[in-house]
């Protein structure tokens, strides 16, 4: 596992304190993250666009169609930026401006590029689905070569990334500390999950899977 050093483009220089540049540290916390914004310009006009993806080894994994303006832009090899963010707490300060966030967050900059090897292209898939649902791709059809073709996978190396972690109360100034409002952090559980919602085509007595049971109880809130 390479180590992530930080760059010109990754220092974080606002509360510099709070950065992280340890492969574990972002690792983890692209580990618990479902969602990305990636961030490129088409034509000078900038765009953010939030997709799934995800980590697979030294690289950040990501997919859409072979159409998609999206795909066929950073294919071309311009630079783009991956932003994950976690939300952990509200954090209520005593004055106006002291409120923030308790927050997990990575930012990883570089150029994607695109998986075509058929092999590679497969065990990407693969990544991306047991992502969702650990287990899952052994109990589901494999992409057809039709699907594959009209499937773009674009693969971001982590050669440039860096953490950024804000945890604990408000920092509020010392003037402010005899205020009568409550000040402190709301914490904000991570991703809740439901009950299922079957497939309206479902056969009936269709059961839930071990894969699909591992998701329910990793992200079912605990009592």
């Amino acid at each position: 596992m390479r180590e992530a050093a930080p760059s010109d483009r990754t220092k974080v220089h606002r509360h510099p304190e709070r950065a992280r540049y340890d492969r574990p540290s972002i690792d983890a916390i692209l580990d618990d993250a479902y969602v990305c914004h990636l961030g490129f310009r088409v034509e000078g006009q900038p765009f953010g666009i939030p997709t799934m993806f995800a980590r697979d080894g030294d690289r950040v994994i990501v997919h859409g169609s072979a159409a998609s303006r999206m795909t066929k832009t950073l294919a071309t090899g311009v630079p783009v930026s991956v932003a994950v963010t976690l939300l952990d707490g509200l954090v209520l300060a005593r004055s106006a401006t002291h409120h923030s966030m308790n927050y997990r967050s990575v930012v990883v900059v570089g150029h994607a590029q695109p998986i075509e090897d058929r092999v590679d292209k497969v065990a990407a898939m693969r990544a991306l689905v047991e992502r969702i649902a650990p287990g899952r791709w052994e109990r589901v059809r494999e992409p057809s070569d039709a699907e594959l073709r009209s499937t773009t996978i674009l693969a971001v190396p982590l050669d440039e990334a860096s953490a950024k972690v804000r945890t604990g109360p408000p920092v509020d100034d010392e003037e402010d500390l005899s205020r009568d409002v409550w000040a402190g952090v709301l914490p904000l559980a991570p991703t809740a999950m439901g009950e299922p919602i079957p497939d309206p085509g479902l056969p009936a007595g269709t059961h839930l899977g071990s894969d699909v049971r591992g998701v329910l109880e990793r992200l079912r809130p605990k009592p």
